[in-house]
Parts: structure tokens; sequence; C-alpha cells
């Protein structure tokens, strides 16, 4: 394992076992084209320009797959689906369908495609086309994009727009109140009760059936040698990947890393320490931030406590959204506005010390926008989200575990606030309600691999923690553990270092360039006169 840090920054049994003999079956081929000539004297067949079938899984060319978001790389891309069981245990039952877009390389090569692995759970990977193409991921290789079971593009979309429109109309309630749980909850519930109605067998929507299809599609379009790239929960999936399905798999990068080991509550209270601390630290090892913002930290953690005693409620107008809209910050909202806005780490500062002096509006703004944001409803697959949760995550990991690890990470904040890992409140209670068994306890084993594997972390990251990096590839024996400085959850998205790496890695995974790094600077922080 290699370990590159900038200097100076410190920054269900049965279904497992058919998981694992998947990619041992036979294939069946149909409708084969002929393979075009490459100017080095070879053949090579277009990917998903033919027909196959393999195990019970098809692969069939056709219409690219709906998105959540104007994707003007899909304009080339060759698409299709893969239709699979629902549930690989009764494999002539129910069918669902899976959306394809190969987006080709820029600069046409015969190198092994990149397949991309969306976060969530429950994103959609099709709806990320632009994210990839922005960082020219795909500048030398194809890259494949496949929706997850029950994501936005996939059929059926398991998206319950009822659980994001409850979090729009919470925005006036307090965020971790008991009476807000028991709504919360209600709205989970439908959820499931309305996904149950259409026929959907809620317990087969897990990272055991994402990871089977994923080898399904190789073997179905023919691709002898893949490299996986995953983001936030897709590093998730990426890890059980390699361990379940290692055929075929040249290479991975993993970005903003969520070991299945780890993965919960507990780990999303130590990520909020890391990537508060980051923040902190920049802002007070700058001279100009410092002097204006002095002992942010203590000011935050205070915040937290005194909120949470007695909440703040403004009226703020978030663009897009017609009516003025009623928000109310306690210390959790707090917690969880600072967890997602260490994207946006020049203002936080500013932000934080407005509202103590009295003036909760950017952070109400932000807090409120995020919610009310049309990207924010009906295109997070619930079922998805909830299957992982409450199968893999929840069984494994108790409610006094999560407090505890709460507590260690900020001993001053109230019960009420480590009571709910950030951005998964009432996530034991919304399981419960879900109702679907655990996954086999091995869904939680340490992956251990020689597969080249680049680990990506960021120094900000408030979501996924910087030192899962580190934790995840002590196992990868040929891994190469980079920390991206002053960049927040998926540093792919956000910085072209990042992404000159991870492209240099898929050139060559076992020596990637990483010398952006030493030119890295953190942001400039915004000073309020």
């Amino acid at each position: 394992m290699t370990s590159i840090r900038p200097p100076r920054h410190r920054c269900t049994a049965r279904r497992l076992l058919a998981a694992l003999a998947g990619a041992t079956a036979g294939i069946l081929v149909t409708g084969l084209a002929a393979a075009p000539a490459r100017a080095d004297g070879g053949t090579e067949i277009l990917l998903g320009t033919v027909a196959r079938t393999v195990n019970h899984a098809r692969y069939e060319p056709g219409p690219c797959p709906r998105t959540a978001d104007p994707a003007p790389g899909l304009k080339g891309a060759r698409c299709g689906r893969l239709t699979v069981p629902e549930d690989r245990d009764d494999p002539d039952g129910r069918k669902i369908t899976l959306g394809v877009a190969i987006v080709p390389a820029a600069h046409r090569t015969a190198h092994d495609p990149i397949v991309w692995f969306a976060g969530g759970p429950g994103d959609d990977a099709v709806s990320e086309i632009q994210l990839a193409l922005n960082g020219e991921l795909n500048r030398d290789r194809d890259v494949i994009f496949m929706s997850q079971r029950g994501t936005y593009s996939a059929e059926p979309a398991l998206t319950c727009p009822n659980i994001d429109e409850f979090n729009a109309r919470a925005l006036d309630l307090r965020y971790d109140a008991p009476s807000t749980g028991r709504l919360h909850v209600r709205a989970t519930r439908a959820c499931h009760d309305e996904l149950e109605s259409r026929g959907a067998d809620l317990s087969a929507y897990n990272s055991i059936e994402s990871a089977a299809d994923y080898a399904d599609l190789r073997m179905a379009l023919g691709i002898e040698q893949w490299n996986v790239f995953g983001i936030s929960y897709g590093t998730d999936l990426a890890l059980l990947y390699m361990r379940l399905h290692p055929e075929g798999i040249r290479s991975v990068g993993i970005d903003g890393v969520l070991p299945p080991s780890l993965a919960g509550g507990a780990v999303g209270w130590r990520a909020a320490r890391e990537g508060f601390d980051g923040l902190f630290e920049a802002c007070a090892e700058q001279p100009a931030c410092d002097d204006r913002y002095p002992d942010l930290e203590d000011t935050f953690v205070r915040l937290v406590s005194e909120l949470e005693d007695e909440p703040v409620s403004t009226t703020v107008t978030v663009p897009g959204h017609p009516q003025p809209v009623d928000v109310v910050l306690d210390g959790g909202a707090l917690v969880n506005w600072l967890v997602s806005a260490t994207h946006l780490a020049a203002g936080v500062p500013r932000s934080i010390d407005e509202l103590d002096h009295g003036n909760p509006k950017r952070i109400a703004e932000q807090w409120a926008g995020g919610k009310l944001s049309p990207q924010a409803v009906g295109r997070l697959s619930h079922g998805l989200a909830y299957g992982v949760f409450c199968s893999e995550w929840t069984p494994y990991e108790s409610e006094a575990e999560v407090i505890r690890a709460g507590h260690r990470a900020f001993p001053s904040f109230p019960r009420s606030v480590v009571a709910n890992a950030p951005l998964l409140a009432f996530l034991h209670e919304d399981c419960r309600a879900w109702d679907v068994p655990a996954a086999p306890e091995s869904v939680r084993d340490v992956t251990y691999s020689d597969i080249p594997t680049l680990v990506l972390s960021g120094g900000f990251d408030a979501q996924t923690a910087p030192g899962n990096g580190p934790y995840a590839a002590r196992t990868l024996s040929r891994s190469t553990e980079v920390t991206i400085p002053y960049v927040a959850h998926v540093v792919f998205a956000a910085s072209p270092c990042a992404q000159s790496i991870t492209r240099s890695f898929f050139d060559a995974p076992t020596a990637p360039d990483t010398g952006c790094l030493a030119g890295l600077k953190p942001p400039a922080f915004e000073i309020a006169s």
C-alpha cells in the first residue's frame, strides 16, 4: 500500500452463495454483429451493440435511459437495458430492467472500459454522466453507466417522492424531535406499503444483488476485463464487488470511501468530526480567517447546544420556490447543515459567525434550498436506500453504539443531537417499519485484495471521513491512498487534481501521477466587513 498526502497538511445466505456462483456460469450469445477491425489489425466489438444472455440476465441494445438531469453526454452513447431476476433465488420469477449507457472514449482506443458505481445508496448512475465527463473520465476509455436496481433509470424505480416532500414540509419542525421522528417513520411506512402494493420484493434491493447485476453486465457485454470507479456508497458496493466477483477486474478507483465493515451511523459521527476539524483548522491556519473568526470550532459547538435548547425560527426565500419558507434551526439541523456545507467551505466561517450574531438567514437559506430544490424530489431510490440500510447496516449496529460514537466525537453535544447520526435521522425506527431481513453477516467483512486500487479521500469530507481511506487501503495490497486537502465529499467532482490522478491511475494502476498535490492551496475564506 502506498499512502500519499501533500506536505504540511493533516489532513440472505442463499443469495450470497448465488452471487458467488454467478460468475462461473456459461453464456448464451445471440444476435452478434460482425466485429469491426481495429487499427492494430485486431478486432473489437463495439460495446452495447449486440444482444446477449448470460445466466438469467439479458442485455439488449435500445433507447437511452431517462435521466434526472440534462445529460448532453448521452449524445453518441450506445444504450440499452439489462434484464435480471428481481430475486436470484427465484430466477424464473419477476424480472426488473436496469438502464445502460456506454459513453465512448473521446479519443478512440482499444483500452478496457470503466464502469461507474453511483453513490447514495439510491443515486442513479446514468444521471451522473456529466459528473464523470466533466472530469474527462472518458478521455481514453469508454465509460459504462448502469442504473443500480430500483434507481431512477431502472424499472421499477423505487423512488417514493412522498419522503422527499415530507423532508421539505418538515423545515418548520425541530429536526430531531420525537414528534418529527414519528412523522418521518409514517412517511417511510407509506413508501414501504406503496412499493409492496406494486409487487416489489423489497428484500431483493441491496448491495449483494447489485454486485451480481454488475457481474452479469460485464459478461453480457462480452467484456473480458474492465475497471471500476465508485463514489460515496458506490465505494461500499465496489469493495463488496471486488470480494464477491473479482474476475475480470483490472483496477478499481474508490472516492469518498465507505467500507462495508464500517458503514452506519457511528462512522457518520467520526466523519463529521474529521471533516469539521479539517475545515476549522484551515481557517485557523489562515491569518485573515483566524483574526476575523477566532475560536470558530468552539463557537460552532456552543451554538449546537444553544440551538438544541432554544431553536431559532426564520423565514427565507429560496431560488425557484416562489413562496417564503419558515425554517426552524435546532442543534441537529445545524450539524446536518455543516455536513453538507463543507462543499461550500469558503463561506462557512462567515455563516457561523452571522448565526452567532443573531442572523440565521444564510444557513437557513442553504438548509431549505437543499430540501426544496427540484433535484431533491423524486430522484433518490428510497427503496434501494432502505434495502441497504436496513439489511446491511442497522442489524449490525445498535442505537446505543451510534450514541456512544456521537459522544466520542462531540462530548458536549446533547443526547438528542447524537441520537441521530448525520444524514441518517431516525434510521433504526425507519428500518423497523421497512421490515426486511438482515443480510448475511459476511456482508460486513473487510475486503482483502491485490487488485490495483486508487483510494481517494477529501480533507473536508464530513460524510465518509478522510480516515476511511487509510482504513480501507490497509487490506488492499496494491493500493495507492491519496488525501486531497481542502475538498469535501467525492473529490473527483470538485478537484481537477483528483481528476488528473484518477485518469493517470487508470493508465498506470500501480503508479498514478500525484504530482499535482504539491500545488494545492486552501480556499480563501470569506471575510465579512
